[in-house]
């Protein structure tokens, strides 16, 4: 029998529509502006975008641009290692709803999980920030970019 990880999904609440929370995610431009665990500045390198983190370039990719809210992505934190992270933006009410599922590496131990939990709580609660009450909401475009994937 194959052993399944464990997994944990984090869920946000925000008041934006599906399509503007979407477009604003799907942008790897934006990922400093709400999801600081990878880091405070992004690039474009060679077509693939690479995050500067405190220990040190982390590459990434998004799924390829889809209508349905799927904002799955794949990070990159050394060569030849790329962990799947499921994401996606959902109708919810008058809003939406971003979950987002954490998968226990195997080398992982269970307070690393932990904090790994806390630090995407801290980044989704950052992201609704951003787009309820940042620049976003107030009239700033969302930068819903044109390159999505690597």
């Amino acid at each position: 029998m194959a052993t399944l990880p464990e997994a944990v999904t984090i869920s946000v609440t925000i008041a934006r529509e599906p399509r503007e929370v979407y477009a604003f995610v799907a942008n790897p431009a934006n990922v400093p502006r709400w999801a600081r665990g990878l880091g405070t500045s992004i690039a474009c390198v060679d077509g693939r975008w690479v995050a500067q983190t405190p220990r040190g370039p982390v590459a990434f990719r998004f799924a390829t641009h889809n209508e349905f809210g799927v904002l799955d992505h794949y990070v990159s934190p050394a060569p030849g290692v790329e962990i799947y992270v499921p994401m996606r933006v959902v109708a919810a009410g008058d809003g939406s709803l971003v979950s987002l599922t954490l998968f226990r590496q195997p080398d992982m131990g269970a307070a690393d999980f932990a904090r790994d939990q806390e630090l995407v709580r801290a980044d989704l609660q950052v992201l609704k920030g951003v787009l309820e009450g940042g620049a976003a909401a107030h009239g700033v475009p969302v930068r819903a970019g044109t390159q999505r994937g690597a």
